[in-house]
């Protein structure tokens, strides 16, 4: 515990905290406004003329469960790529500011460092995914009651997707711990950290797309092994048809972020720091 209350002294000292905090409320505000349209478009219904292998899936994503899903889980796109980030951070500061040698002679055992360092991650990543959940909580309610589809607190699809969302949050915190490991320099592994994951997001949607349309639909099932395609499978609310079902992604953000950890303890354990 003493080690865990020094990592969260280390962030709460500087000024890493609150400056993502500053940048994640702009942020979680832009995505309540798509999201508030998003969810006013298909509560509205108007998507008649779709293609039939599309219409299941549109019927899905139409259902409350997935609109109050959505939105009571909005900000989660921007919202995992900070925690990442953060997770970086707790770890390449150590080298950026040259103390990780200190660090390290003060507690010789560099994996009760590296489990400190994963739960002071998880630690500040709870407390901004609480912050933010409560945000949606009241903002959804009000989103959700002007499209007509009511609050929906009493449906325990939604509130799965928020506790799923909890549990995204606190992978991606890992992910980026297991980054700041493998990438000592801050801005090589911040940089990379980003375009892996919009990257990811953006890139292999694409790319499986193309291979899809030549080879069969079953390719884009492959999205799910991409980890920020998992995340938003996990908090979708209901099994969308066409896509693996919800907890495929969870299992698949799961064993990233544990490899994340065992290669990072392993690396952490057998670097030469000096």
């Amino acid at each position: 515990m003493n080690l865990v209350r020094s990592e969260l002294l280390k962030i709460r000292t500087t000024s890493t905290w609150w400056i993502f905090g500053l940048i994640s409320l702009p942020l979680w505000a832009l995505a309540l406004l798509f999201n508030w349209l998003q969810t006013d478009a298909l509560a509205s219904g108007g998507f008649e003329d779709v293609p039939a292998e599309q219409a299941d899936q549109i019927q899905a994503v139409q259902s409350v469960d997935s609109l109050a899903a959505n939105i009571y889980t909005n900000g989660q796109f921007f919202g995992l790529l900070i925690m990442m980030l953060l997770g970086i951070i707790v770890v390449t500061s150590e080298f950026f500011h040259q103390t990780v040698t200190t660090t390290f002679l003060t507690v010789p055992h560099r994996t009760a460092v590296m489990v400190a360092k994963l739960v002071a991650g998880a630690t500040i990543a709870m407390l901004f995914w609480l912050v933010t959940t409560a945000l949606n909580l009241v903002f959804g309610a009000l989103v959700l009651n002007s499209v007509d589809v009511g609050a929906q607190f009493g449906s325990g699809a939604v509130w799965r997707a928020i506790g799923l969302n909890a549990l995204a949050y606190l992978l991606w915190s890992v992910l980026g711990v297991g980054i700041g490991v493998l990438i000592r320099s801050q801005i090589g592994a911040t940089v990379t950290g980003i375009l892996l994951y919009l990257g990811g997001s953006i890139g292999a949607v694409a790319v499986l797309s193309l291979l899809a349309s030549r080879y069969g639909e079953w390719i884009n099932k492959l999205q799910v092994v991409v980890p920020s395609l998992a995340s938003s499978l996990m908090v979708s609310g209901v099994d969308i048809p066409g896509n693996p079902p919800r907890w495929v992604g969870a299992a698949v953000l799961i064993g990233y972020a544990v490899l994340a950890g065992l290669i990072g303890a392993l690396t952490i354990r057998r670097r030469d720091i000096s």
